[in-house]
């Protein structure tokens, strides 16, 4: 984990200190009223991970994955609060889960994510019953960076915070090219698979505990579309490959898995309507890493990310009739 945080702080300083204050500045401080939106939201968010061996595969997804919140939007950055949705009738699942984007001096798209998990269900392919495992733990904690070859600021500002038009095109789609670095990490107080579930794996699919350290470069697909009746949308694909010193424990031992590659796989859809003062806008982002563990046993960990928002915006005349 140390060296993970090494590395973004280094990634950010050296951004940081190519920048003069009034730099710096113009990155988040939007004075244009404009620009500026409050919003109402609901979003799913969830980190699930899944270990395969040939058609066997036991998954473990958590609960209370709906939020409720209230946030605020400029051009520049979203910043959206949300409360968890608990069922009282499931079982609870701990979590810390904090996930943001924004785009620096028009043609950087960053990507932060940080989520701490515990407790989860754990699912199986092959007929076995689920059970909730409050020992299960999740870690994941990254960074994606692309660098485009055109400016992607327009199109994300009126898909996400709803602003008004600044670009004549109808379609618009550029690439970039980009790096991404995570630490990944599970752990259980015994091994995640039960004694019937296990039958189904070889024996070093009895993990207790995996931890990783990443880095990869990635090319991204960035689109937007300008469709009929106020209506945008976007198609954003972000493929890469990497590099990852693996440690996985089970029981009676620990091995460092001997194939370091690691493949990713991040895209977005979404799409957003304007009427006047107010906007809706609807997202769906998925985040796929995938590497093997050897003996046949893969392991993807899938963050996934779906919100619904309701926007008002300051600043913004209604058309007269």
């Amino acid at each position: 984990m140390r060296p993970f945080l090494i590395f973004v702080f280094f990634v950010f300083n050296l951004s940081l200190s190519a920048q003069d204050f009034n730099d710096l500045d113009s990155l988040f401080v939007d004075r244009d009223l404009d620009n500026y939106s409050i919003r109402l939201f609901t979003n799913f968010k969830v980190n699930k991970f899944s270990i395969r061996d040939g058609d066997s595969k036991a998954k473990f997804v958590p609960n209370n994955r709906y939020g409720l919140g209230l946030g605020f939007a400029n051009k520049k950055i979203i910043i959206d609060l949300a409360i968890n949705i608990k069922n009282p009738n499931k079982d609870k699942t701990s979590r810390f889960d904090l996930q943001g984007s924004t785009i620096l001096k028009n043609q950087n798209y960053v990507k932060l994510y940080t989520q701490v998990y515990k407790g989860f269900n754990a699912k199986n392919n092959f007929g076995e019953p689920k059970v909730f495992r409050g020992d299960v733990r999740s870690v994941s904690v990254g960074v994606n960076y692309l660098r485009t070859f055109d400016a992607i600021e327009f199109s994300y500002s009126l898909l996400k915070a709803g602003l008004s038009e600044e670009n004549h095109k109808n379609i618009f789609i550029t690439g970039g090219v980009g790096l991404f670095g995570s630490f990944d990490y599970f752990s259980s107080d015994s091994s995640l698979l039960s004694e019937t579930t296990s039958l189904y794996f070889n024996e070093q699919g009895n993990v207790r505990r995996y931890q990783s350290l990443s880095f990869g470069a990635m090319a991204g697909l960035i689109s937007y579309f300008k469709l009929p009746y106020d209506i945008t949308a976007t198609v954003n694909f972000m493929p890469g490959i990497g590099f990852a010193a693996k440690k996985v424990t089970i029981d009676g031992g620990s091995y460092h898995p001997s194939n370091p590659m690691l493949y990713k796989l991040d895209f977005l859809i979404g799409v957003n309507y304007n009427f006047d003062r107010y906007y809706v806008s609807l997202t769906y982002n998925n985040d796929l890493n995938s590497t093997s563990l050897d003996y046949g046993n893969n392991y993807l960990l899938n963050l996934t990310k779906a919100k619904l928002a309701i926007g008002y915006k300051f600043g913004v005349r209604k058309k007269q009739l």
